[in-house]
């Protein structure tokens, strides 16, 4: 279920995931008996262990791992995921394209339609078997047919053929950009499906792994404190110098002022997400580094264009010109840069000329021609939003504020996302609001998820039913394959006509994400198609 993913990223006090930090408020976990990351106060890059190899520490607000199955793991689990398993590619933020994983090379034929990869030799799963042609086929195979998570972004394929034990070949029913697909954060990893077959409780329930990542699973203990820890895997093809960090730890924190204390006291190396106030200190402490860079990640003003008083298209735009964008983007002090329409900065699709502005005065007289307004009766709006997300709760909080200069009183709930995401899927509120962030490094993700037309509701939660809108982001991935040119003219287009004809949704800001690690962590680079994501291996403790 993709809701998983949404925790990642739905959260400040601890977003992801969608998608991602969230935090879903509750208390500490207690050690109940877990092993702790550190001792005594060793600096945590340094970390003793048994067989004195360094570990690093990462703190995350949320539980670690939701869904162990490589096919149909969508939540935030992609942290651990993504040191455990690897995709044929890997995107690459500097270059914006997809840079050689378990494929050392690939070409495309027939406009997109044929893609050929070379898959790297000498490969091993972490069950020992070999990864070949056939074993890769396996693993997509089985990921389409699960139809799970992000299985969607092999929507394209039609076969998949192995001429020899070293090339995949696909064969799509349209253009796609098959090297950047394969780069998915969800639902791209190969893996030994046989093996996973076989053991399936034993992969469920965290006992094993069969990825070909650098690290593989150590301890699994839902629910504890230090919930998960990993250990090098030593036949990892690409090998180990003595500097690297051997094992990681993932060390549950709900509240972030813990985690600060944490960093500080060099028990933990990361932070994946600071408050303004708290980043800013952490710029000026001795040990600790700060860490600021763009993400993909923006936050969704939901509006119910199906039914209740938001249905009225005049409704949902004085509620957009009622938002104080300038406002909530200065209080976040560089969490958040004022958006542009839907998509962020970075992807193809990002459109100039569309960044909101507050207007009461808009907003009084379009909510005068719809009925309500100063000199009629008041209007009541419902509200959900992430519990314990503070960024969140500002944008209520200021539009609380500004609705109430125009007769327009806002029943705001602050809810645990499992709970709101239920609610959302019965169309039981007015506006809802998340982030969002996409699956690859690619725009699709928000038309095709959230205002695409669905029978059964999953994130199209403004109810967004338009034929026409359906067409044109149905020819998004064919477009984006062959014409770039065109397919940013559509995503254009298709923005003006969801934010400013249907009124849909408000886009207030995209996140800037603000890190703490400590200061002898060396060769942290933050990877905005990864959502706080570290890759462990990339890494190495000074001294």
């Amino acid at each position: 279920m993709r809701w998983h993913k949404r925790l990642l990223v739905a959260g400040v006090a601890g977003v992801v995931a969608l998608a991602a930090s969230a935090c879903a408020g509750g208390q500490v976990r207690g050690a109940g008996g877990s092993p702790q990351p550190s001792t005594g106060g060793t600096p945590a890059g340094q970390t003793a262990t048994q067989d004195n190899e360094a570990t690093f520490v990462y703190a995350p607000n949320l539980d670690v791992v939701t869904d162990w199955d490589p096919a149909t793991s969508y939540s935030n689990e992609i942290i651990a995921m993504s040191n455990i398993y690897e995709g044929l590619t890997r995107y690459n933020a500097a270059t914006k394209e997809a840079e050689p994983r378990l494929a050392t090379e690939w070409s495309s034929a027939d406009g997109g339609k044929e893609w050929t990869f070379k898959l790297r030799q000498g490969v091993k799963f972490h069950t020992g078997a070999p990864l070949d042609a056939e074993a890769a086929k396996k693993a997509i195979e089985r990921t389409m047919k699960s139809n799970g998570g992000a299985a969607y972004i092999w929507g394209a394929v039609d076969k998949i053929e192995t001429p020899d034990d070293a090339t995949l070949k696909f064969t799509l029913k349209y253009a796609s950009p098959m090297d950047l697909i394969a780069s998915s954060g969800y639902a791209a990893y190969l893996y030994d499906a046989e093996a996973l077959e076989k053991n399936e409780d034993d992969v469920k329930n965290g006992k094993l792994d069969v990825g070909t990542g650098p690290y593989t699973i150590d301890s699994w203990r839902k629910g504890q404190e230090t919930e998960l820890t990993l250990k090098a895997f030593e036949d990892y093809w690409g090998g180990w110098r003595p500097e690297q960090y051997k094992k990681a730890a993932f060390r549950v924190t709900p509240e972030i002022t813990t985690a600060w204390q944490l960093v500080q006291r060099g028990e933990v190396n990361f932070v994946q997400r600071l408050n303004p106030q708290l980043f800013q200190q952490a710029g000026m402490t001795e040990g600790v580094q700060a860490k600021q860079a763009p993400s993909f990640q923006n936050l969704l003003v939901l509006f119910n264009t199906a039914e209740g008083p938001t249905k009225d298209v005049r409704v949902r735009q004085a509620l957009q010109h009622a938002i104080d964008y300038d406002g909530l983007v200065a209080a976040l002090k560089g969490a958040g840069q004022k958006a542009g329409g839907l998509v962020p900065p970075g992807l193809l699709g990002h459109t100039t000329g569309l960044e909101p502005k507050q207007d009461l005065d808009k907003a009084r007289a379009l909510l005068q021609e719809a009925g309500y307004g100063p000199d009629n009766p008041e209007l009541k709006l419902t509200l959900t939003y992430a519990q314990g997300d503070e960024d969140q709760k500002l944008l209520v909080t200021l539009l609380t504020a500004a609705l109430k200069q125009v007769n327009v009183t806002l029943q705001a709930r602050a809810m645990a996302w499992n709970a709101q995401w239920d609610r959302g899927k019965k169309g039981d509120q007015d506006i809802f609001v998340m982030y969002w962030y996409p699956d690859y490094a690619d725009a699709f993700s928000w038309f095709f998820n959230v205002f695409r037309s669905a029978e059964e509701v999953q994130f199209n939660l403004s109810y967004l039913k338009d034929g026409a809108i359906d067409d044109a982001i149905d020819k998004l991935p064919e477009l984006a394959a062959t014409d770039a040119l065109a397919a940013d003219q559509a995503y254009a287009d298709l923005q003006k006509k969801i934010i400013q004809e249907e009124a849909a949704v408000a886009v207030p800001y995209v996140q800037t994400y603000q890190r703490a690690l400590t200061a002898d962590v060396l060769g942290y680079v933050d990877n905005p198609a990864y959502p706080n994501v570290v890759f462990f291996y990339d890494l190495k403790p000074a001294g």
